[in-house]
């Protein structure tokens, strides 16, 4: 910072602003972690569901490799 930046917040002293409801008129938050939990209960179920799952494979063919 310059001389004259330092001069001019010498004296500065931040404001502390509190999320008010009311005011800002805002509940995009509470949607949010709604949004998160379910999201949350998906991927439990969806891994539950997923770890009950047998996988078969095909075997490897091997016919056009060179011997």
């Amino acid at each position: 910072m310059s001389k004259d930046t330092k001069e001019m917040f010498k004296n500065y002293v931040p404001e502390i602003l509190e999320f008010d409801e009311e005011i800002d008129g805002c509940d995009e938050h509470k949607i949010r972690d709604e949004l998160l939990s379910a999201k949350e209960k998906i991927l439990k179920d969806f891994q539950e569901k997923q770890a009950n799952k047998r996988v078969y494979r095909h075997p490897i063919r091997t016919e056009n490799e060179k011997t």
